[in-house]
């Protein structure tokens, strides 16, 4: 009979197991709803950026704080807000607090342009992930995704 792994390896195999399929799960997700037709005239990552804002107090972020919360480099992002910018979608200020940073707020074309889209895109969560999962694994999966979430501010790197 082979020896047992130590818990310390079976704690890394499970949670690499873990993370492997919360990964796959996310892209295959991903992939669908790239497919998906509702990103006109905005993209995806561009909705991302709007919607994140959506949920901020007063519709507004530093522009570091957005970047912890969107899968964009802060390069991309602030070539990504700027683009938001021009079409009217955000607003970039100075940080009152800091003038060195960039708060960007949602304008009110923005968050109409990101109900609009929104409301399609949930058409699509519904159906790709409201038909695998019953009420129950999914308030399961939003508190499990919460807590992985935000556990990692107290974790050290």
């Amino acid at each position: 009979m082979p020896p047992s792994p130590s818990p310390e390896r079976h704690l890394t195999e499970l949670a690499a197991e873990s993370w492997e399929a919360l990964f796959r799960a996310q892209s295959a997700l991903l992939r669908r709803f790239a497919a998906d037709d509702v990103w006109d005239p905005i993209s995806l990552r561009e909705y991302d950026v709007l919607f994140t804002l959506s949920r901020t107090p007063d519709h507004r972020a530093r522009l570091r704080d957005l970047n912890r919360e969107v899968l964009l480099s802060q390069p991309s992002l602030s070539r990504m807000v700027e683009r938001l910018s021009e079409a009217g979608l955000v607003r970039r200020e100075s940080d009152r607090s800091d003038g060195r940073g960039t708060v960007v707020v949602l304008t009110d074309a923005g968050l109409a342009m990101q109900r609009s889209v929104g409301r399609r895109h949930a058409a699509g969560i519904r159906r790709y992930v409201g038909q695998a999962l019953d009420d129950e694994e999914l308030l399961a999966l939003q508190r499990l995704c919460d807590k992985l979430r935000l556990a990692q501010e107290s974790i050290p790197d």
